[in-house]
């Protein structure tokens, strides 16, 4: 078996890692642990291909304790317990998890004690948000530190470096492709060692072209995993986009969506935003959803990119309320709280004094309605950011006035 580019550039110490200067620059904690030859258990997350890897085996390479790389989703329990053995002949040991966020209860049985003891030192690795996706009591025992995307620059100074490794000796390379790789890597230098190995045994003269590179890919390496933090980055970016009313940043976040070909994630998405974000300010957009939606699905794409741009071009520029959201959020909240009394009188089912709107006067009559305890609750508040929603509020602000006028 050959061992990946990438495996073989793997940084041997701290000093090797590119990028994260945040954490392993001059002055940055992960240095100064290693410096100051004192490694605590932590967690690093960020995307693939970042150097959570690399910096966890460099923090090993740079310190004399032994170290022992486990996957929390194929290795079991009798494989931590070895490390644990090893650790106790060794007087320590640093274990690197990766995929740490997988690691189930059993396993975590076994680990607990030794971390809490300082017998091993864990270093866990995830593409998933800790806070959320890591089981509070190995969350509690570690220090969590996110590392960012690389620049450009970054990637490009590593395929650079590695130009000049034995393993690519006489690789021929222009500035144009070695940058065009870089950007098809989108921050995942992985993915940018990964293909510019593959372009250099796809040629028989080892000179890697822009011809060489886009038969190989001509995609970028986006990172949007449907069950990992990257995924939801990007969705939360598209809504929170076309929430802000940024048509162009929408467009953008909507064309990444769909390079990867996700229409589902967009269609659960658009509904949303339709009624929580753009709501009441107009309410026509929820069926103008469903409809582009439908014909998204009966044309299939690439055609379901027309009445996609169409929807998402209106729905940003649309005038935005998301008061009937936070209204109903807020009596949920009163009900959580326990703020539940009984039924009026007037309105139970069996209610003998209950009076029928419609044989009134403009269909109104004053009646009870809410519990004793909440008769004066305004959960509604509305939003005049559009002439529909102004038009329910002065319809809200009559049958206050009527309400009052039968006091």
């Amino acid at each position: 078996m050959v061992e990946p580019l990438a495996i073989k550039l793997r940084p041997k110490n701290i000093d090797e890692i590119i990028g994260q200067e945040h954490l392993v620059g001059k002055d940055g904690p992960i240095r100064n642990f290693v410096n100051n030859k004192r490694i605590f258990s932590m967690i690093l997350y960020g995307n693939p291909g970042i150097g959570k890897t690399s910096i966890a085996t460099a923090i090993s390479g740079s310190t004399d304790l032994k170290y022992r790389i486990l996957n929390a989703t194929i290795n079991n329990k009798k494989d931590i317990e070895v490390v644990i053995e090893e650790a106790k002949m060794y007087d320590g040991i640093i274990l690197i998890m990766d995929e740490i966020h997988r690691l189930n209860k059993d396993k975590q049985d076994i680990l607990l004690p030794h971390l809490e003891s300082g017998l091993i030192v864990l270093i866990g690795l995830t593409t998933s948000n800790p806070y959320h996706k890591i089981n509070p009591a190995i969350r509690s025992r570690c220090q969590i530190f996110e590392l960012k995307p690389l620049t450009f620059d970054e990637v490009v100074f590593g395929l650079r470096k590695a130009c000049k490794c034995e393993e690519l000796k006489d690789i021929k390379i222009d500035k144009k492709s070695l940058e065009y790789i870089a950007r098809l890597a989108s921050g995942d230098l992985r993915s940018a060692y990964n293909l510019l190995e593959i372009c250099y045994y796809s040629t028989s003269d080892k000179k890697i072209t822009m011809d060489v590179v886009t038969k190989i890919n001509n995609k970028p390496a986006l990172f949007a995993d449907k069950n990992e933090t990257g995924h939801y980055d990007l969705l939360s970016a598209f809504q929170k986009s076309i929430r802000g009313s940024d048509v162009n940043a929408s467009l953008h976040y909507l064309a990444r969506l769909l390079v990867i070909g996700d229409l589902d994630s967009i269609y659960r998405r658009m509904t949303v935003i339709a009624y929580e974000d753009i709501g009441l300010a107009n309410p026509s957009i929820g069926p103008k959803v469903d409809a582009a939606i439908n014909a998204c699905e009966r044309v299939g794409l690439p055609e379901a990119i027309i009445p996609l741009s169409v929807i998402i071009i209106e729905m940003a520029l649309s005038p935005k309320s998301n008061s009937a959201y936070t209204s109903l959020n807020e009596a949920i909240k009163d009900i959580e709280n326990g703020n539940n009394y009984p039924i009026p009188e007037t309105i139970r089912i069996d209610s003998k004094i209950y009076k029928y709107p419609h044989d009134y006067k403009g269909s109104f009559v004053k009646q009870q309605y809410l519990p004793d305890n909440l008769i004066n609750k305004k959960y509604y508040k509305p939003k005049l950011t559009s002439k529909y929603e102004k038009i329910l509020n002065e319809i809200y602000e009559k049958i206050e006035k009527l309400q009052n006028q039968t006091n």
